[in-house]
């Protein structure tokens, strides 16, 4: 499927779509790396025999990222999709204009991705034969049998409160590892919604400014319109004239035939400039749904932004827990420590009674 010999790289396959990045400082929001849609084109390098994805901004490269077997392509919604370049230490982000180009470019990304892998697979067999000495068995079993040494087993209040806090330990280490997860994935939702919105805002300026254009031209055919209604108006009156006096005089009949072509020509092009309003009016239309729809991507990225609030809420509660049964821990592990002093003091003790009790039976 794809080119394995060129003398230069050439595009396997070109979409265009809206770019973005991830905030380096955040690394949480998206930065939009075009003002406007650009072709994201796969390469190959027959050379290096290494896939890429390239795309240019002008004079300026917007995507250079080296295709690997373990980079993935996440659809993260119905027109976007994001992959991360741990060579470029970046996440990219593309916004296309229909669904269908989306999955368009992450099968051809999976396809890519395979045939990367392909081609490492065969540098390495390759590396391998020209190099047979560096092909050196690793040893079959590295490991070896370890045995812990015994616990020493105190009963006493210490110890069990030293079990109950590290068990509530891990149960809140988990819970906080949940709710960070959650916030993960609600900061995911609300780059791709503030991505969407980036996108509507776009579509929206384009069609607001194709509106205005519209109007003033829509004020300029009316003007017309009425210019040609008034000369429309003239010609019949001239018409009904002529035909009037139309048997008096020979010549009239090729004034009127001529007329009456001008006057077909008028009505004819006030058809085609009546079509031309009402498709104006439509597209008006079309820019109050997309206000719509701008306005429930803002309503939802602001319930997106108060879930995340209120996880963060959870999540310094969470903390305030960690750490307080952090310190009953240690307050636990003070007392069983003050314990095992006592008991090691007791069997001091009871040593020195029973070498006395042996020096005494002894005499």
């Amino acid at each position: 499927m794809y080119p394995q010999q060129r003398e230069r790289e050439q595009p396997i396959f070109s979409a265009r779509a809206h770019v973005f990045q991830i905030d380096p400082a955040t690394k949480r929001n998206w930065i939009p790396a075009s003002k406007h849609a650009v072709t994201v084109s796969f390469f190959f390098d027959a050379n290096r025999n290494v896939y890429r994805i390239i795309s240019v901004g002008g004079t300026k490269a917007i995507i250079n990222s080296t295709i690997t077997p373990n980079m993935t392509f996440t659809k993260t919604s119905q027109k976007f999709g994001q992959w991360a370049d741990s060579r470029a230490n970046t996440v990219y982000g593309l916004g296309f204009a229909t669904e269908q180009q989306l999955q368009q470019f992450s099968e051809r990304f999976n396809e890519v991705k395979e045939a990367a892998r392909l081609a490492r697979e065969k540098s390495q067999e390759k590396f391998e034969l020209t190099n047979p000495g560096l092909n050196i068995a690793a040893p079959q079993d590295m490991s070896e049998d370890r045995q812990s040494p015994p616990l020493l087993c105190v009963n006493g209040p210490g110890e069990d409160k030293l079990f109950r806090s590290q068990s509530a330990d891990i149960e809140l280490s988990s819970e906080k590892e949940r709710i960070k997860k959650m916030l993960s994935e609600g900061s995911i939702c609300e780059m791709n919604m503030e991505a969407e919105l980036f996108t509507l805002q776009d579509s929206n300026s384009k069609l607001v400014a194709a509106l205005q254009e519209a109007n003033g031209n829509v004020e300029q055919w009316k003007k017309q319109l009425a210019a040609y209604q008034e000369e429309t108006e003239r010609l019949r009156d001239q018409v009904a004239d002529l035909e009037a006096h139309g048997t008096r005089q020979g010549p009239s009949d090729t004034v009127k035939d001529e007329l009456t072509q001008s006057l077909e020509e008028l009505e004819a092009l006030l058809k085609a400039k009546d079509q031309e309003i009402h498709i104006l009016q439509g597209k008006k239309s079309d820019l109050h749904e997309l206000e719509q729809e701008r306005e429930e991507a803002v309503h939802r990225l602001q319930e997106l932004e108060a879930r995340n609030a209120e996880l963060e809420q959870r999540v310094q509660s969470t903390e305030q827990t960690l750490s307080s049964s952090l310190r009953e821990r240690d307050q636990a592990e003070r007392e069983l420590q003050r314990v095992i002093g006592i008991l090691d003091a007791k069997i001091f003790d009871l040593n020195g009674l029973r070498q006395s009790l042996a020096k005494l039976v002894d005499k």
